[in-house]
């Protein structure tokens, strides 16, 4: 079975994962400066603005634009949107690794939270395409 979803919901989808991802960042620097002070405050904001400058950058190249009229063009706006944020991820962190020296834990702890919103999110999307296929179904069936 697959499950798809309409253009508007995937923008939306995806410029809401990049809200939640902030919250996250934001929150994550919060719990850096209460347990490890200012060093782990801006490690946990350096972490997680990386993973959410990366899916924003994946969010604006993939569907900031006007909706694509083939299918081929929508696919290569996607893998371009990817590429830029795997080369945007990898130079903030070099980066931030040279001139910043953060402490590895709070960064990579809160760079890994940003990745959890997206899950979370994917599968909360995915979940609700499938329950509304199996409604539709069920409808058909009756």
């Amino acid at each position: 079975m697959a499950i798809t979803i309409e253009l508007p919901n995937a923008r939306r989808l995806a410029f809401g994962i990049v809200l939640g991802q902030a919250a996250v960042t934001l929150a994550a620097g919060l719990a850096g400066w209460l347990v490890g002070g200012t060093n782990a405050a801006i490690s946990a904001l350096l972490g997680g603005g990386i993973g959410t400058a990366a899916s924003l950058a994946m969010a604006l190249i993939a569907f900031g634009g006007q909706a694509p009229r083939s299918g081929p063009l929508v696919l290569a706006l996607f893998f371009l949107g990817e590429l830029a944020k795997l080369v945007l991820m990898v130079a903030l962190f070099i980066a931030a690794w040279h001139w910043m020296r953060p402490s590895p834990i709070a960064m990579l702890g809160a760079y890994g939270a940003t990745f959890l919103v997206y899950w979370i999110a994917l599968g909360n999307a995915a979940r609700g395409g499938a329950g509304a296929l199996q409604r539709l179904a069920k409808r058909g069936a009756a």
